[in-house]
């Protein structure tokens, strides 16, 4: 007799699509749902952006935070080096010492730092150190050419010799940080003939003879009746305190600063950006704090203003 498959241990059929109208075969009724947190409907709708967020929100608000204890952020300006005469001065001396002659007793900044020796007095006669360069620069407006001289009676062994010193003076007006990022401006070193200007390496007491001496701190100058550049020695060796780098960094500003009133950048400077680099043609001998320097020439360009400034060897430092 035929009986009919029992059914009841077939395996269950699932349909295809599940959104199909219901085709009448009975279903088994649904669970009731369990409702969902707001929190829960967060997460479930942006995922793992549900856990980042929070802390992102954490990073801006110590991102804030921090901005409001340092301050703003400075945007460093090329510093400038004032104006700039096409007729350089012939007599002269230009960049000498400021001041009225009345200063305090005390001048810490203008202290010569420890190091090497130097020489007080020399012969007060000048060597021509033999060598010359290719041009430099452009010179779209002016070629100058110079000799490097060292004064008789200076040792300049202990820093390298007077090819050393000479080096020093060809490989800084080269750097394409140095004057000749202008094209105006060109450079070319000779050992003979008459040159636009001298670069001399020279002892104390001629440099207070070419220089001045009104404020008693050792300083450098352009001594245009002279056709010198006059770079103190004792500079050369010690540097300053004011110039917060290395002693190479020194005389590479030392160069630059002079050189410049030399091509007609007859003025100094203040520090112009608080916390900026130095103007090239700043004092920096003297002091990178205006007010430091203020003290010396109350009546100067140099105003009392708190200003500070980073030292600078180089009148275009971004090159």
């Amino acid at each position: 007799m035929y009986q009919p498959a029992d059914r009841s241990r077939q395996p269950l059929r699932a349909r295809w699509n599940p959104t199909d109208a219901d085709n009448g075969r009975p279903r088994s009724p649904q669970r009731d749902a369990k409702k969902q947190s707001a929190i829960g409907r967060f997460v479930s709708t942006y995922g793992w952006r549900a856990y980042a967020l929070p802390v992102l929100l954490a990073v801006t608000v110590l991102v804030i935070a921090d901005a409001v204890r340092t301050g703003p952020v400075t945007t460093q300006l090329e510093p400038t080096f004032g104006a700039h005469s096409p007729e350089v001065a012939k007599t002269g001396i230009i960049g000498a010492p400021p001041g009225d002659g009345k200063f305090p007793a005390d001048l810490p900044l203008g202290a010569l730092p420890e190091g090497g020796e130097f020489v007080e007095r020399a012969a007060g006669t000048w060597h021509v150190v033999p060598g010359t360069t290719p041009q430099v620069g452009q010179g779209a407006e002016r070629v100058f050419r110079y000799t490097v001289e060292v004064e008789d009676g200076i040792d300049t062994s202990p820093f390298g010799g007077d090819v050393a010193v000479a080096t020093m003076v060809d490989t800084t007006l080269a750097n394409p940080k140095s004057w000749t990022h202008d094209a105006k401006f060109a450079f070319q070193r000779v050992d003979a003939g008459v040159p636009d200007f001298r670069i001399s390496l020279t002892s104390r007491d001629s440099t207070r003879a070419s220089c001045g001496f009104e404020i008693p701190i050792d300083s450098s100058c352009y001594n245009a009746s002279l056709g010198r550049v006059v770079l103190s020695e004792v500079r050369w060796v010690r540097g300053a305190l004011a110039f917060d780098g290395d002693i190479g960094s020194y005389r590479q500003y030392l160069i630059n600063h002079e050189v410049g009133h030399a091509i007609g950048y007859h003025g100094h400077q203040p520090c112009e950006t608080d916390g900026g680099l130095a103007p090239i043609m700043m004092q920096q001998t003297f002091g990178t704090k205006n007010n430091d320097i203020a003290v010396l020439d109350p009546h100067g360009v140099v105003p009392a203003d708190g200003k500070t400034c980073r030292f600078n060897p180089w009148p275009y430092p971004r090159g």
